[in-house]
């Protein structure tokens, strides 16, 4: 089953808790929070104290992503915090500093991500694929939310899902940036299985069957 990921970026920040609370009855799987620092991305959303906030409120997968300059400083403390999933970039760091900052995820008990930019080619994610239970294709340029989907991440999400069936992995992907019932159903049949959705799922009328239908999705 594909998995429906609402990004609370797009959520009330007025009433978060409220629309975190909303989520588990709906069905969503996970719940993305996207950490930015200003520097790694021109803008600032979440923090430390949003992550440990959220964890007593939800059952729900923390799902966390990392849009962080040189995430290795932080990352154990976000895992503290309460991420389950903690994601950060391959271009925000050194390739010996990510190595590093994925193992100390891991020896958190928190599942490690990877996350690669519309411009970084797939094979970025190659020396890492062992080392992770997760891999973010991004299909806008990381920062802001409501951009238009890029279709032409297809091929890297399809390359992606391939490897990691070749080497028997047990790894998501996972697809964000202008996800909705009909771009997600395009994402699937490229080979993702973790969906985000942000202004789709929060302006929908209905969530719950917006829910069910990016389930759905996995079937066909």
């Amino acid at each position: 089953m594909v998995k429906a990921c609402p990004s609370i970026l797009s959520a009330d920040m007025v009433n978060l808790e409220r629309d975190v609370r909303a989520l588990a009855p709906v069905g969503a799987d996970y719940i993305h929070v996207d950490v930015m620092d200003g520097m790694f991305v021109p803008n600032f959303a979440f923090g430390l104290s949003t992550v440990a906030a959220l964890r007593p409120i939800t059952d729900l997968t923390l799902d966390v992503h990392l849009m962080i300059d040189r995430p290795i400083r932080y990352v154990e403390r976000f895992c503290d915090a309460g991420a389950d999933i903690l994601t950060i970039h391959v271009e925000a760091d050194t390739a010996e500093h990510t190595h590093e900052a994925l193992r100390r995820i891991r020896a958190k008990g928190v599942r490690a991500g990877l996350s690669i930019k519309p411009a970084t080619p797939a094979e970025a994610v190659l020396p890492y694929l062992d080392e992770v239970s997760l891999i973010l294709v991004m299909t806008v340029e990381p920062g802001f939310g409501g951009q238009s989907f890029m279709e032409d991440m297809m091929p890297k999400i399809t390359a992606i899902r391939r490897w990691i069936q070749e080497k028997g992995l047990s790894c998501e992907v996972e697809v964000d940036g202008g996800i909705n019932t009909a771009t997600g159903k395009t994402c699937v049949e490229a080979g993702a299985d973790v969906l985000v959705a942000g202004s789709a799922f929060f302006k929908a009328p209905d969530k719950a069957a917006f829910v069910k239908e990016l389930h759905a999705l996995g079937a066909e």
